[in-house]
């Protein structure tokens, strides 16, 4: 007995020590260089995706136009502000952002705009991008570092601030955040159609044109060629640009695929962003940095520590939890979102409602695009929650319109699923108004059907 108890005890002196070297770790001063650099790039970049929405009129069309919004779980109270509101919001948004790329007043406009992003995340289910969950958690994480300390004004106005010295958890949090897109990305693709090559093959059609490697694009082999490299490049570039040996040739990579996700693909800001933010993955320190000023290091606060260990945990365990669901989550979407499902699935959907007296067995069609945007109509065609949740918002129009009350609403929704049959997504006998999505599996989504090719 008593050699068990020293056995653990030894073993718990030693978890201490392992520990307490790590928090050490984390506290030790590092270069503030490239934190500087990533709040300047992350400032620049939100200036220029506020002023895409403001001069391609995405402000009205998504967020002013629509009559029903897709709202969130837990936030269906999150609504559009009225008259110029929503202008008035980005705009706000848009000076915000230069704010934080300055480091004026960093410490105000950085959770100012952390709140205002996720207030517009928040609005609209059907707007959601893997890249603005992204931004949302790096603006978030942001508002918590010390970001203004070098190459800003706050540091100009008052120099009591300023240091050339973070601590080096400030950058490992959003090295490992920008990694965490990378890496989760990639175990994403490890799927039987992606691997096959779909539906990369449907995607590269017609991209001949595209600068350079348009013939490439529209070889037989470029869309297994494209997804093996894709997977490949997600699960190993942040490795590979941290290894001196492997550094040039991982930047090169990088270059070339954003490049090429931005000349082929529709995705935004995200090409930039990830190539404007690859040097905060650099080692440190950079040019000008002078050790004889730093201050002793004092070990990371155990407060601190379970909060960062809290949040790398539900990083890590979030991209897996489409596991307790049955089924393909491309098809279920149980699990999707917020998973880093990157271009993964191309969906294809037709969708008829029928409104349904429960008494008398009388029936109305309706189309659903008299209530919805064009987007909102694409992408609720082929995602159940969307479905029941227009159900349900519908409803009670439906029922003054029609002077019927209670109403049920059914679907019978076809979706084909990276080139296969069309199949049936959802049960046609539920009403849609009493489905319930939530974190129990919706038994009322139904199977996707074993095709035994993915084209007919």
């Amino acid at each position: 007995m008593q050699e068990t108890r020293e056995i653990i005890s030894g073993k718990g002196a030693r978890l201490r020590k392992e520990v307490g070297r790590h928090r050490s770790t984390l506290a030790a001063p590092i270069d503030a260089a490239p934190l500087a650099y990533f709040r300047i790039v992350f400032g620049a970049i939100m200036v220029w995706e506020v002023y895409r929405y403001w001069s391609k009129g995405w402000i009205e069309r998504y967020y002013i136009e629509p009559e029903i919004f897709f709202t969130y779980p837990g936030f269906g109270w999150v609504a559009p502000w009225e008259g110029v509101g929503m202008h008035m919001h980005f705009a706000v948004l848009g000076v915000l952002a230069a704010f934080v790329a300055l480091g004026l007043a960093y410490r105000l406009a950085a959770p100012l705009f952390a709140l205002g992003f996720w207030y517009v995340f928040l609005l609209d289910q059907s707007n959601y991008l893997n890249h603005f969950y992204l931004i949302g958690l790096l603006a978030t994480i942001m508002a918590f570092l010390p970001a203004n300390r070098w190459a800003s004004l706050d540091a100009v106005l008052s120099p009591q601030i300023k240091k050339r010295w973070v601590p080096a958890w400030t950058l490992r949090l959003i090295q490992f955040q920008l990694a965490v897109a990378y890496f989760f990305g990639g175990v994403a693709k490890i799927n039987g159609d992606w691997l096959a090559g779909r539906p990369m093959n449907d995607w590269l059609q017609g991209s001949g044109d595209v600068f350079l490697v348009g013939p490439f694009l529209e070889s037989s082999m470029a869309p297994l060629v494209l997804s093996w490299g894709g997977l490949l490049f997600d699960l190993l570039i942040v490795p590979a640009v941290m290894w001196k040996r492997t550094r040039v040739p991982a930047v090169l990579a990088i270059v070339a695929f954003h490049l090429t996700n931005s000349a082929v693909f529709s995705i935004g800001i995200f090409p930039w962003f990830m190539l404007a933010a690859t040097p905060v993955f650099f080692p440190t320190p950079w040019k000008g940095w002078r050790p004889a000023s730093l201050p002793s290091v004092t070990p990371l606060r155990s407060s601190l520590g379970l909060v960062l260990a809290a949040f790398v945990l539900w990083q890590v365990i979030m991209p897996f939890r489409h596991l307790a669901y049955p089924g393909n989550v491309s098809w279920t979407e149980e699990g999707h979102n917020f998973a880093w499902h990157m271009k993964l699935r191309d969906k294809r959907g037709r969708i008829s409602f029928t409104a349904v007296d429960p008494s008398t067995g009388h029936e109305w069609e309706f189309d659903h695009t008299d209530y919805l945007s064009s987007r909102q109509a694409r992408k609720m065609r082929v995602r159940p929650a969307l479905m029941a949740q227009f159900a349900r918002k519908i409803q009670p129009r439906l029922e003054r319109e029609l002077a019927v009350s209670p109403l049920a609403i059914r679907a019978r929704a076809s979706v084909s699923l990276n080139g296969r049959p069309r199949a049936i997504l959802v049960d046609p006998e539920v009403d849609l108004t009493t489905a319930e999505w939530g974190l129990a599996p919706s038994r009322w989504v139904l199977p996707l059907p074993n095709f035994s090719t993915a084209s007919e």
